[in-house]
């Protein structure tokens, strides 16, 4: 078994801890990019070793080179197990809580001795976190909202961990499968979901529902029937359920089972208007079975056009699909390229010419480098003098790579008065901006982004509500006044795809939608494997109702509309 996921695992833990305490922010960026590193090796770290090729790995010197050989010696590095006898493990996950610094938290550790958040929930109801000097009430309250979006976000899971879960275990059935697809939320592409739901029609319905509950995945089968199962996987606690039906039903199940519940609700009721009964086994007139087998034809039964399944909300997509109105929905191959992407110059494991290669490979047009400013310093944000480098990098890329455009961009901090990271002599020489905010999530927040979108050279905003699915609530920002300044001002909006973001959100799109707002889909690439996120950007943009015109990276370069074009 690969050593790959153990090492890097526990390089990225080793970073979470000198930041915890502070430590030097330059050897803390080194310990996660090796982690991400060795996370996307295509081969064993430990083959690597044997040739004595570990310094040939980008971004892994002499001295992780040597802790990389101590692990794969010994099981273990020496530093790690320094380190957590000073910092328990428990403590180091409420890094993921909003509102909650690394530097607060490690003087509430040394002050209290907490252990886990269990402790730190203690020491607020008790009362005694006011005893940490600088801890005031309205901090407090702020680090228990952290808290509540931390542990919301553990009851479910972005879509971006649960679709490629779902589509493993659907490759478990395959082969004795008529028809199988992934259903519920998960085909609706809902941003977070609760458990996986897949369908499967066949013949063979005892030998699908045996491989299903023997999977190595399953930590635990909490039931299993003749047509029926459930079990949990060992990845994330997480309930998957199967439901085995005949050849003639699976339509009717399909549709049934993708709700949502709402939307099944009208459609029933438009079905009783027609004298006719629909439930999970078909289509009836009277006891009289009429349809069933495929999805479409009980959409056109009812007098309706099929609905993809991310509309089917209850948001006026019937009543659209009845009169012949619904939108040419984008697809995920009108994306004609990639704006949003991080090179070895920041925190981006690869470096450009092997992200463009992997752009063309795709069939994209273009591509776009957009590294981090220089103030955002724990993602290795560029000085002037690094952001000239690499635009003469991708100069001398383009020249040995044909059959895609490499633009210059950048991914530009807001800073606390809604300047940006750099002059605009030095952003006027760059193909496009994006701009963000990545620190200061309370701080005037709405006056900085309007700020920034008055430069005539701001193209996009990223990530523009700033929430983390894995337990970050985002900005305190009035994202209906930014989405309608972003229209007024023709700056597009980002929909993030990169599975722990999903930004902007399905409801915030169709409020983009519905004043006019461009959006940019995009995936906040840090390595190549990132590209393949995109489908779930792509997803939330149908479930806002887009179509490719809304979106600028579906046009051709040298038409997209950024700000500077539209003025």
């Amino acid at each position: 078994m690969t050593k790959n996921k153990e090492i890097s695992d526990i390089l990225g833990k080793i970073a979470d801890i000198l930041e915890l305490k502070d430590e030097n922010v330059f050897k803390i960026r080194a310990y996660r990019k090796a982690s991400k590193t060795i996370m996307e090796l295509s081969e064993d770290i430990s083959e690597i070793e044997k040739r004595g090729e570990l310094n040939k790995i980008e971004g892994i010197g002499k001295g992780l080179s040597e802790k990389i050989q101590e692990y794969l010696a010994n099981e273990k590095i020496e530093e790690y197990q320094e380190l957590i006898l000073e910092i328990p493990e428990g403590v180091i996950e409420l890094l993921e809580i909003q509102n909650l610094g690394p530097r607060t938290l490690y003087e509430i550790y040394k002050k209290f001795k907490i252990q886990n958040l269990n402790d730190l929930e203690k020491l607020i109801e008790d009362g005694k976190l006011l005893e940490l000097p600088g801890m005031g009430d309205k901090k407090i309250e702020n680090i228990k909202t952290g808290i509540f979006f931390y542990k919301t976000g553990k009851k479910r899971i972005s879509i971006g961990i649960a679709l490629p879960l779902a589509e493993e275990i659907s490759e478990l059935v395959k082969d004795k499968a008529e028809n199988l697809s992934i259903s519920g939320s998960l085909r609706r592409m809902q941003d977070t979901v609760g458990d996986i739901d897949i369908l499967v029609a066949s013949n063979e319905r005892g030998k699908v529902i045996d491989a299903f509950v023997g999977s190595p995945l399953v930590k635990k089968i909490l039931a299993k029937g003749d047509t029926k199962a459930s079990i949990i996987i060992k990845t994330n606690d997480l309930q998957v359920d199967l439901r085995v039906v005949g050849i003639d039903s699976y339509g009717a199940a399909l549709q049934y089972f993708t709700g949502s519940v709402a939307h099944n609700i009208k459609v029933r009721k438009l079905a009783k208007d027609k004298g006719l009964k629909i439930n999970e086994y078909g289509v009836f007139k009277g006891e009289e079975y009429i349809a069933g087998a495929n999805e479409k034809e009980i959409y056109s039964l009812l007098g309706l056009s099929w609905i993809p399944p991310e509309l089917r909300e209850d948001r006026g997509e019937i009543e659209a699909s009845a009169k012949g109105l619904l939108p040419n929905f984008i697809e995920l191959v009108d994306i004609k390229g990639e704006l949003h992407t991080h090179s070895n110059y920041s925190d981006g494991i690869n470096d450009i010419k092997t992200i463009a290669l992997e752009a063309k490979k795709i069939g994209y047009k273009y591509i776009g480098i957009a590294d981090h400013s220089k103030s955002s310093r724990i993602a290795g944000g560029m000085s002037e003098e690094s952001l000239k480098k690499r635009n003469e990098e991708i100069d001398i890329v383009q020249s040995e790579v044909s059959d895609i455009k490499i633009l210059k961009g950048i991914e530009v901090d807001i800073l606390s008065e809604g300047q940006l990271d750099y002059p605009d002599e030095i952003l006027e020489k760059l193909d496009y901006v994006i701009a963000a905010i990545h620190q200061g999530f309370s701080k005037n927040v709405g006056m900085r982004m309007k700020k920034a979108m008055d430069n005539h050279l701001v193209d996009v905003i990223a990530h523009p509500t700033g929430r983390l699915l894995s337990g970050r609530k985002g900005y305190e920002v009035d994202i209906d006044e930014i989405i309608e300044y972003a229209a007024e001002k023709n700056v597009a909006l980002e929909i993030n795809s990169s599975f722990d973001r999903l930004d902007l959100n399905d409801l915030n799109i169709l409020k983009g939608k519905s004043v006019g707002a461009k959006f940019l889909i995009s995936t906040d690439l840090h390595r190549i494997k990132m590209f393949k996120e995109i489908r779930y950007g792509v997803g939330l943009a149908r479930r806002g109702w887009l179509e490719r015109s809304d979106v600028i990276n579906t046009y051709g370069w040298d038409v997209i509309p950024l700000k500077r074009r539209m003025g």
